[in-house]
């Protein structure tokens, strides 16, 4: 028996050539796109602008699936964090961050991460392998089903998707065009490019390879003002070290209309490792001629590392540095902490392959 083809795994020019593949108009696809990722609607009879010929057929042929959400847990500010089952005994984990004017919504792209920052916890649980497209925004789908369709107007959808959970979106490259092919078009979630952003950890051969091509926002996971603090903390440093970096940052934000033309550094802040008055004054020498906005992200403190969230006073001082030499920062408030939702902190279930060896493998090609 020929395996269903999940319509979830295809990007809106895949769809639109499968419809044609089976003789049907392409337009079709765009009918399809707007009942799974506008109405939610994942049962083919329900598509009743769709005559029943075709219904019939889809139904033989395909279907429409996402990972289900198996746990859901609320903190007191209204962040939630579901974990989501991909099989084989594994789970992903997204975050919902609710504010008065949007939804924003972090999803993962990888089951662990190989990149294995010394301060991330899903760095600690290994690495398994890439998510697949379905796993991916079926994330988005799942946490749509619990906030709204962008067609229910009795509840506010998602604003905003950041690529910030578990993973290195840039090491499953593929998967991650799609997916953002999938959440800007018209006919599913109809982001603006400006709304969906790709953090990286600073893959720099991949990132000048997507300049012109792909446009979205971009946020840099810096975590360090000089790359010997830098090989400590982002271990791809070793690799790409942050001269070739800003590199490829400044390349793409040159060619890119989603970023205004600055990038969003991420800065987690450490006490005693990356947060000095000294630290500050070599960011600011860094990012210079970096058009970007800063934001510090006091270290959330988990059971897979030693290090410490810096005090108050140490946060405020490096602040100022940055604010007083014109700089545009942002002190971030922790989201989420008390259910381990906050930056850093997603770590899932994960079976570690030492798949991260082939990962580096690929990097290390470039």
């Amino acid at each position: 028996m020929t395996e269903k083809i999940n319509l979830m795994s295809l990007s809106p020019k895949e769809l639109g050539e499968f419809f044609v593949s089976i003789g049907e108009k392409s337009f079709r696809s765009q009918q399809v796109l707007r009942w799974i990722y506008q109405f939610g609607v994942t049962e083919f009879d329900e598509m009743t602008n769709i005559n029943k010929d075709l219904r019939a057929k889809l139904k033989e042929m395909c279907t429409i699936s996402a990972p289900e959400i198996v746990s859901e847990q609320v903190a007191s500010d209204g962040t939630t964090k579901w974990a989501l089952d991909i099989g084989d005994g594994q789970l992903v984990e997204t975050v919902l961050i609710p504010e008065p004017d949007r939804n924003t919504l972090c999803i993962s792209t990888q089951v662990g991460c190989p990149v294995k920052c010394s301060f991330c916890r899903t760095g600690a649980q290994g690495f398994n392998r890439n998510l697949t497209v379905n796993e991916i925004i079926g994330q988005v789908f799942r946490a749509a089903t619990r906030v709204g369709f962008s067609q229910n107007q009795e509840q506010k959808p998602i604003s905003n998707v950041v690529m910030m959970g578990m993973g290195e979106p840039l090491l499953n490259l593929e998967n991650v065009i799609k997916v953002t092919e999938l959440l800007l078009s018209d006919y599913s979630f109809a982001l603006s490019k400006r709304r969906v952003t790709i953090s990286t950890s600073g893959v720099a051969n991949v990132l000048n390879s997507i300049a012109g091509k792909l446009d979205v926002a971009l946020a840099l996971s810096l975590h360090a003002p000089n790359d010997e603090i830098r090989n400590e903390l982002v271990p791809i440093n070793k690799k790409f070290p942050i001269a070739k970096v800003m590199e490829s940052v400044r390349n793409y934000i040159d060619k890119s209309n989603a970023n205004c033309g600055r990038v969003t550094i991420e800065y987690v802040l450490l006490d005693h490792v990356n947060d000095s008055v000294e630290n500050a004054h070599e960011l600011v020498k860094l990012l210079r001629t970096i058009p970007c906005k800063i934001n510090l992200i006091p270290f959330n403190e988990h059971e897979c590392s030693d290090y410490k969230k810096p005090s108050n006073t140490r946060i405020d001082k490096f602040y100022k540095v940055l604010f007083d030499a014109g700089f545009t920062v942002i002190k971030r408030t922790t989201r989420g902490d008390e259910i381990s939702a906050a930056c850093g902190q997603l770590a899932g279930q994960v079976k570690d392959k030492l798949a991260r060896k082939k990962i580096e493998a690929k990097v290390n090609q470039g």
